[in-house]
């Protein structure tokens, strides 16, 4: 499946997507019989924490639906939607730097040893199409296309092997950064925390349609241009590597997401006397493959506020 999160009566409110648009969840079981309804998650948080019951649940309402149960009204095109970030609260915000072997290498780091872990606040998180706030405090924000793993269950001292068995599904994220702000200190918090610096969405693919998420294109686009274009496989520390690591320090939640790094290609790479950073209306896209596009406008923090 894949799920989001958009916005309806100045709340979040959770969609499917199928071949005839997003299924409005609440507005479906409103539609349907009760025993249709039953047990149904009305938040994509109710849908991770509710583990293999709720994604049946889910499941058998979209049956209902898509096979003419009298509530074809309920599907809503993906366009006309205000998308949320698709996991609106996460308990936690793990990012890893430095994760991409070519990126590492022009960006003259020397390769890890172990997962460069750094986290991000709520603050961060906006929804796809949304316009961000280019900082008045910074001169150098730069784009970075990324994988995010969605943890679906409670996850403590896993094993590699059993790592991925713990993970609900993966999504996109721009993990936009700051990098005078960045580079300012040794800790790389402050460039990485702006208001609006995590774009994430605009759907979770639950990990069953994904298969190996150590083997997808990625990709970004700025104004047209293709800046990032690589493949999850140039990875140092893979997906279940990154699981289990995290887990033997501290407990992922239902709805933990985890920023697995960016390939190369972002400005920061780039030769001096080349490097262009973000400006106001730069509309940057995130491309993961299986798991669609990300799609953002950044503007001066001066216009984002008159909004």
């Amino acid at each position: 499946m894949k799920l989001t999160t958009f916005l309806k009566n100045d709340g979040y409110a959770l969609g499917v997507k199928t071949e005839r648009g997003v299924l409005d969840v609440a507005a479906a079981c409103a539609a349907v019989s009760q025993d249709v309804s039953r047990g149904v998650p009305r938040t994509i948080h109710e849908v991770i924490e509710g583990g293999a019951e709720a994604q049946e649940a889910l499941l058998k309402l979209v049956g209902a639906v898509m096979s003419g149960g009298g509530a074809a009204n309920v599907l809503l095109n993906e366009a006309s939607l205000t998308y949320g970030p698709v996991v609106p609260h996460p308990n936690k915000i793990i990012c890893v730097g430095l994760n991409y072997r070519k990126h590492a290498e022009e960006t003259n780091a020397p390769i890890p040893q172990y997962p460069v872990l750094f986290n991000k606040f709520n603050n961060t998180l906006t929804g796809h199409g949304h316009d961000i706030p280019l900082p008045r405090v910074s001169n150098k924000v730069d784009y970075e296309a990324e994988l995010v793993i969605v943890i679906g269950k409670k996850a403590k001292y896993v094993s590699q092997d059993e790592a991925l068995s713990y993970v609900f599904g993966y999504t996109l994220v721009n993990d936009l950064s700051a990098r005078d702000l960045q580079m300012r200190t040794q800790q790389w918090l402050l460039g990485k925390s702006l208001d609006g610096f995590s774009p994430l969405g605009p759907f979770v693919t639950t990990a069953d349609e994904v298969g190996n998420p150590n083997m997808l294109n990625i990709r970004s686009i700025i104004n047209g241009e293709v800046r990032q274009n690589s493949n999850t496989s140039d990875m140092i520390f893979k997906c279940d590597e990154i699981v289990s690591y995290i887990s033997h320090h501290m407990t992922l939640e239902p709805g933990d997401v985890i920023l697995t790094g960016t390939p190369e290609g972002v400005v920061l790479g780039m030769p001096e006397s080349k490097q262009v950073y973000l400006k106001d209306g730069d509309v940057m896209t995130i491309e993961v493959e299986k798991l669609g596009s990300l799609t953002n406008r950044m503007v001066s923090e001066e216009a984002f506020a008159q909004k």
